[in-house]
C-alpha cells in the first residue's frame, strides 16, 4: 500500500480515493514544539486543525479545510525501557518501520492488524486491530500518550497520569488533541506458526466457537457467491523458524493475491456478470500452507489492490447469525461482490470508544473494488450490522451518527464530556467528528 497523495492543485486524497480535501495550508512540524506553535497559530487564524497519516481511513476523519498537519518528520523511536518492557515512538512513525526496528532489538508488539503502512498514531486513533482470542487491538498495548491539546499545551497521560484522558485518548479519533508520541508495551520477539487452509463456510460457522477457542488468533475470508472460505490460524511456536519460501511467497502473496486478483477485479468491474464465476475460481486459488516466522511477518500481508471498506464490530455471540444473514442478503439481492468478506475477533477492552469496549466482539468487513458502486451493498450490510447493535470501525465507511453511538457505547457521554473540556472551541473539529460526536 502506498501513502496518501497531494496533487498539484492542493487536493489531498486518501488511499481508497473516496475522500478528498483542500486544506487552507499544510504544515510538517519537525518537533513537538513546532506542532504546538502550529496549533496556536491556527487558533489565531480561526482555522481547524487535523493531523493526517498515510490516508488509510475510508472515512473523512482526517479531512479538513483548515490546517492539515503531516507528521512525516515526527518519526523514530525515542527510547526503549527494557525493565518496563516498553518502547516510546514518535507519532508519525509507520508501523512497518516500528516493527522492523523492534525486531532488530529482539522485541515485538503482542498483536497487530493485517497491514502495517499506517502511522502509529493513525492506526491507534481509529481503532486498528487484528484478530485474537485474548490479545486485542493495537491501542490496548498503549501504556502512555503525549498529545498537543487545543490551546497548544503538551499533555502526557497514562494509567497514573491524567488517567481519564488516557482512558479515551488511546482511540481518540483526533478529537482530543494531536498525538505526538506513544509508549507501547512490548515483549521479547517470539515465533508464530500460521496455518492457512480452505474450508467450507458451513463448517466454519458450525465450528466457529471451537476454532476461536482452540487458536490464539483465528480469522477467515468468505467469498460471496460461493460456500468457500480461506481460514488462518496463528499460534505461538517453539520453532524452528520456517518462513514462507521466497518463490512460493511471491507466487501466492504477490502474483495471485495481488496481481491476478487485480486483473480479476478489472474484469468483474467491466463485466459484473462474470463475478460469481471469478469468485468460484478465486476461492480455490490459494492452497493450504503452514509456516513459522516472527510476528509482523505472520500477522501482516501486502494489500496492493485498492478498494473501499465497511467494517462493523458485533457481539461475538452474534457473529454466526450475522454471517448467515449477510450471505442470504447477497444471494437474493442480485449484487455482484468480487471481494471476500473478512472476519476477525477481539476480547472486550476498557477503552472508551473502542469497538470492543466492554464486550467480546467479532468484526465483519465488507469491501468493494475501487471504482465499483458500493452504496447498495454497504447499505444493506449496514442494516444487518446495526440490527445487532454493531459498532462501525471509525476509519471505515458508515452512516451512523452521535445519537446512534450514544446507544451502543455506554461511555459515549464520558468521551464527549472530555472533549468539551479539552477542546471547547472545537479546534480539532471537522464534518466527520460533528456527525459522530455531535456539535
Amino acid at each position: 500500500m502506498s501513502s496518501t497523495t497531494s496533487t498539484k492543485n492542493g487536493t489531498w486524497r486518501n488511499w481508497g480515493g473516496n475522500v478528498g480535501a483542500r486544506p487552507a495550508r499544510e504544515v510538517t512540524p519537525a518537533s513537538v514544539e513546532e506542532l504546538a506553535a502550529a496549533v496556536r497559530k491556527a487558533a489565531e487564524d480561526d482555522l481547524r486543525v487535523k493531523a493526517v497519516g498515510t490516508g488509510h481511513s475510508f472515512t473523512s476523519i482526517a479531512a479538513t479545510d483548515g490546517v492539515m498537519v503531516r507528521p512525516d518528520l515526527l518519526t523514530g523511536i525515542r527510547g526503549i525501557d527494557r525493565d518496563a518492557m516498553t518502547v516510546t515512538v514518535e507519532a508519525g512513525t509507520p508501523l512497518k518501520r516500528l516493527n522492523v526496528a523492534l525486531a532488530r532489538e529482539g522485541l515485538s508488539l503482542t498483536n497487530m492488524g493485517d497491514i502495517m503502512e499506517q502511522t502509529v498514531s493513525g492506526a491507534t486513533s481509529t481503532g486498528t486491530h487484528g484478530t485474537g482470542r485474548e490479545s486485542a487491538s493495537i491501542a490496548t498495548q498503549i501504556k502512555g500518550l503525549e498529545l498537543v491539546t487545543a490551546d497548544g499545551s503538551v499533555l502526557t497521560c497514562s494509567e497514573k497520569e491524567n488517567p481519564e484522558v488516557f482512558a479515551a485518548a488511546r482511540i481518540g479519533l483526533g478529537a482530543l488533541g494531536i498525538v505526538t508520541a506513544i509508549t507501547f508495551a512490548v515483549e521479547p520477539v517470539f515465533l508464530l506458526t500460521a496455518r492457512e487452509e480452505p474450508m467450507a463456510l458451513e463448517r466454519v460457522l458450525a465450528e466457529f466457537d471451537q476454532l476461536w477457542a482452540e487458536n490464539e488468533h483465528f480469522e477467515f475470508y468468505w467469498f460471496p457467491h460461493t460456500g468457500n472460505t480461506n481460514t488462518k490460524r496463528n499460534n505461538r511456536s517453539a520453532g524452528p523458524e520456517q518462513p514462507v519460501g521466497q518463490l512460493s511467497g511471491w507466487f501466492e502473496d504477490e502474483f495471485l493475491s495481488n496481481g491476478v486478483f487485480q486483473v480479476a477485479n478489472w474484469v468483474g468491474r467491466a463485466v459484473p456478470a462474470t463475478i460469481p464465476s471469478i469468485a468460484q475460481i478465486s476461492s480455490r486459488a490459494l492452497s493450504a500452507r503452514t509456516y513459522t516466522d516472527i510476528p509482523y511477518r505472520v500477522f501482516t500481508s501486502p494489500r496492493r489492490v485498492r478498494f473501499v471498506e465497511m467494517e462493523y464490530a458485533v457481539p461475538r455471540a452474534a457473529l454466526v447469525d450475522t454471517l448467515r444473514e449477510l450471505k442470504a442478503m447477497v444471494d437474493r439481492s442480485g449484487l455482484r461482490v468480487s471481494f471476500p468478506v473478512e472476519v476477525r475477533t477481539a476480547p472486550a477492552d476498557d477503552i472508551t470508544l473502542s469497538t470492543a469496549s466492554g464486550r467480546d466482539s467479532a468484526y465483519v468487513a465488507v469491501h468493494m473494488f475501487r471504482g465499483t458502486p458500493y452504496q447498495r451493498y454497504f447499505t444493506a450490510a449496514e442494516r444487518l450490522f446495526t440490527a445487532h447493535e454493531g459498532r462501525p470501525h471509525w476509519g471505515k465507511i458508515h452512516t451512523r451518527d452521535a445519537d446512534y453511538f450514544a446507544g451502543v457505547y455506554p461511555r459515549f457521554a464520558e468521551f464527549t464530556a472530555l472533549r468539551d473540556r479539552l477542546d471547547p472551541r472545537r479546534r480539532f473539529q471537522n464534518d466527520y467528528l460533528r456527525r459522530v460526536l455531535g456539535a
